[in-house]
């Protein structure tokens, strides 16, 4: 104890040990204990330019309903249908609430409900569906909006676990949401008898995955622990130090509360002992110390009795919410403190009480991407434009919430298509790299182990080393390996792909190269195709946090742009009038951006271009707008496709293997719901390319998985009209800035990827494209001799690679692209997108043009920007 004790005054970091250690601290102990906590504490509280400031939030509680499918043996919110009146409360009722809320001058809606109660109650799926909600999600939205309009208190969303997809929904409607971890202990969870056994909700790890998701979404985000509910005092270590971690790597979670157990009488832990209150302070005291002193900390004022200055002095800077108006109705028989109460016990320790908002200061004054632009004017009309607390004496007052009038209006560098080539980028990165990608420290060490310790050089210019160097024979093994994939190319063992992706230069490569080949040959014939398109990117506006993107900015980067829909529109015109059988249209998630501004861009296009193919919109922006209009994927892609949408790009799929996405991406949608998005569009009747991005902080291991997930996903939908291998651009990818991912595949990986994605797509997807933008032309050349049939498109500009720092320019003429066909000894044909024959009329104009646009005058699409 002492040692831990002489180690948390010096400020050293604690391991798990010395903390649960200090857990037990009492008396004297505790007293050195909370005296180091206090001073972290301090020294955050100077750091955030507010000393001496104690923080809470005056809110309404609003319990939308106490239905829920999990079965916590704690819990006395949760009930049957048969002790309500109704199993959701009703629009006016959350009003109501809400109203008397703001009369009180409250500025917090707290919502709070059991988990997906539809899933368990069949009256809950019967009033849902009476009122028109598809899932008690879309209710919590709907209300959400209505507080927000007809009343200004700011909803917090504490509606269970969500997913990520869930997020993305409600995003726009709640300033900040929360969800306790409450503990990492499985076994409470997963044994009979334990807390939280029978409750699908409160597996910890789908609790942890809420936290990441999340983050990584960029929602502000309460959490915290639950003690003494079963958990030992090593497994409360390990659920702050969870929380510590996912912190770092996201930046997302804005308050931590450490909560005591109460026992309630009516539920299977009545006679559990309540925590007392050293054991809370020690708590309190011990997550301070570990999550330091920037974190926000809070105990429930409700639920330490007297304790409040025992509270102070373990560290906490927060109360939470307290309202003047509704009860907790998760501890009905615990009554909050009156507020100006709750102020002179504050005072009486020397500090000075508060009212902040549900989203916190520091959340709130860094604006996009953690607040959405639909909430920014309810936010901005309650809070200090200084502090970022709540502003003193400002009642709330109901605004509209609703989309851009203007969504797409011309801005920034719109000419950045054609300059990219004649003057280049602004800067190597954006102005915010250091904050938007999460901590590069955290995302270091969630590298795949396999690709941190195989040290593979990267780039076209590298080598692999091989155990034989460049041997005039086969490997016994890979000899093996090439069999095999003979007598069954598509059923290929994993370990064999393995093998074959390990082929060294010379016989074995060459080997692999022709076994492709005449696979490629049998599937697709001689032929080698290409399409006249146009690449039209709308905007690079984008906070996602793909961290191997180097094309996206945010809005006020020298290098943002957007276009106008009638930019996007001339571009269309004068695709088609140099022969243009296509255009793909791809941009940034841009946050202003609603859902059916990507309708209004198809609908224009078909207007301007009606026999035009449009083929747009990747899965991610796909899942983007049909949560921003509370669609399901379904639904929004059938109204895309009534706007004019024929087909999608399989972009966004990376690496379709979590474990890699999340080092690769903060916010990019997960690889299930990339699945969802193609094999959706594909049940539709929307044809989707798929892809893959090789080279970065990936291995072989991940490649051949993700190809024969495409051709599982082939085998179920047959959707997929090609398979697209993108390798990765390091110049100026951030991932690659960071020092954290290599500098591409090699020409070795290269060759050896292309020939395998032959092999084990064959008799599945006929079509295997190159990208000419990302290769070398030698590597064009040697892959078209290796399993390849398709060089993609002229795409007339081509920003994304360009930005990322490929020196293979942004356009090929169809001269251009028929001479690496002749290069490579084989015919060359102009395609359509779904790879049938171009009409003889498109086919004339766009010889004529050689299927690029050059303006003779300055461009259209700068006239009206």
């Amino acid at each position: 104890m002492n040692r831990a004790l002489r180690r948390a005054t010096d400020a050293v970091t604690l391991d798990a040990a010395e903390a649960e250690v200090l857990l037990h601290a009492r008396g004297a102990d505790l007293d050195r204990l909370c005296a180091a906590a206090s001073r972290v504490r301090d020294a955050g509280l100077e750091a955030a330019g507010r000393p001496g400031v104690i923080t809470y939030s005056r809110k309404v509680f609003i319990p939308l309903t106490r239905l829920c499918r999990d079965r916590c043996h704690y819990c006395t919110f949760a009930t049957v249908p048969g002790r309500l009146a109704a199993p959701y409360l009703s629009p006016d009722e959350v009003l109501d609430i809400a109203r008397a809320g703001a009369a009180a001058g409250c500025k917090e809606a707290l919502f709070t409900l059991g988990d997906r109660p539809e899933e368990r109650w069949p009256a809950a799926r019967a009033w849902l569906d009476a009122h028109g909600y598809d899932d008690t999600l879309s209710y919590v939205r709907a209300m959400a909006i209505r507080v927000l309009e007809e009343t200004g208190l700011l909803p917090h969303l504490n509606p269970g676990v969500l997913s990520w997809t869930d997020l993305q929904r409600l995003k726009p409607v709640a300033p900040s949401m929360g969800m306790m971890l409450e503990t990492t202990a499985t076994r409470l969870w997963s044994e009979p008898g334990g807390p939280h056994y029978g409750s699908p909700d409160k597996e910890p790890a789908v609790r942890l995955r809420v936290l990441e998701d999340a983050g990584r979404s960029n929602v502000p985000f309460t959490t915290g622990i639950l003690i003494g509910i079963g958990e030992t005092p090593a497994e409360r270590i390990d659920a702050l130090r969870e929380i510590r971690r996912i912190s770092r790597t996201y930046g997302g979670i804005q308050e931590v509360i450490v909560q005591n157990f109460r026992a309630k009488p009516d539920t299977a832990m009545r006679d559990a002992p309540d925590a007392d209150p050293s054991e809370l302070a020690a708590a309190v005291a011990v997550a301070r110390l570990l999550l330091g002193p920037s974190a926000r900390i809070q105990a429930p004022p409700n639920l330490v009795g007297e304790e409040f200055a025992l509270m102070l002095r373990a560290g906490i800077d927060d109360w939470g919410g307290v309202s003047p108006v509704t009860d907790d109705h998760v501890n009905p028989e615990r009554p909050w403190p009156v507020i100006e109460e709750l102020a002179a016990h504050t005072e009486a320790e020397g500090f000075t009480l508060r009212e902040r908002l549900t989203v916190h200061p520091e959340h709130l004054r860094r604006g996009e991407p953690w607040l959405d632009p639909r909430l920014a004017p309810h936010v901005a009309a309650l809070a200090d434009p200084v502090t970022g607390l709540a502003a003193e004496g400002v009642r709330p007052r109901g605004l509209p919430w609703q989309e851009p009038e203007t969504p797409l209006v011309a801005a920034g560098r719109t000419d950045l298509f054609a300059a990219i080539d004649t003057e280049g980028r602004t800067t190597d990165r954006r102005a915010d790299f250091d904050e938007v990608y999460g901590d590069w420290a955290a995302i270091a060490q969630a590298v795949p182990e396999a690709a941190r310790a195989s040290g593979r050089p990267g780039g076209e210019d590298g080598s692999v080393p091989s155990p034989a160097g460049r041997p005039e024979r086969l490997r016994p093994e890979f000899a093996a390996a090439l069999r095999a994939a003979e007598a069954d190319p598509a059923g290929l063992a994993s370990a064999s792909a393995l093998t074959l992706l390990g082929a060294a230069p010379g016989a074995e490569i060459e080997a692999l190269a022709a076994l492709a080949d005449s696979l490629r040959a049998e599937a697709a014939g001689n032929e080698i195709t290409y399409v006249v398109t146009r690449n039209i990117n709308f905007t690079n506006v984008c906070y996602t946090g793909c961290r191997f993107c180097a094309f996206a900015q945010r809005r006020t980067d020298a290098d943002a742009y957007t276009l106008s829909l009638e930019q996007i529109g001339v571009r269309a015109e004068e695709a088609w009038a140099v022969g243009a059988s296509e255009v793909c249209l791809q941009g940034g998630i841009h946050p202003d951006l609603p859902g059916s501004a990507y309708f209004d861009i198809a609908a224009e296009v078909k207007r301007r271009t009606p026999e035009m193919h449009v083929h747009a919109f990747s899965p991610m922006e796909v899942v983007n707008g049909a949560t921003r209009m509370d669609l399901s994927v379904r639904e929004w892609l059938q109204a895309a496709r009534e706007a004019g949408v024929d087909s999608l790009p399989g972009t966004a799929a990376e690496i379709l293997d979590d474990e890699v996405r999340w080092v690769l991406t903060k916010g990019k949608l997960p690889a299930a719901q990339w699945i969802d998005v193609v094999t959706t569009a594909h049940t539709l009747g929307m044809p989707t390319t798929a892809t893959m991005m090789y080279g970065h902080v990936d291995t072989p291991r991940h490649w051949v998985d993700h190809i024969k997930l495409i051709g599982r996903l082939q085998e179920e939908t047959g959707g997929f009209t090609e398979f697209v291998l993108l390798p990765f651009v390091h110049t100026n990818s951030p991932v690659y800035l960071a020092g954290i991912a290599r500098s591409g595949p090699t020409v070795l990986e290269n060759r050896a990827v292309h020939a395998l994605a032959r092999i084990l797509l064959h008799g599945r997807i006929r079509n295997i494209q190159t990208s000419w933008v990302k290769l070398a032309r030698h590597s064009v050349l040697d892959v078209l001799r290796g399993g390849v049939n398709d060089i993609g498109g002229t795409l007339m500009e081509e920003t994304i690679s360009r930005m990322a720092g490929s020196e293979q320019g942004s356009h090929k003429s169809i001269t251009d692209l028929e001479a690496l066909a002749h290069d490579a000894g084989r015919p060359a044909r102009m395609r359509t997108t779904t790879y049938g024959t171009v009409s003889a009329e498109r086919e004339a104009v766009a010889r004529t043009h050689d299927g690029v646009w050059r303006p003779s005058k300055p461009p259209l699409t700068l006239l009206n920007s």
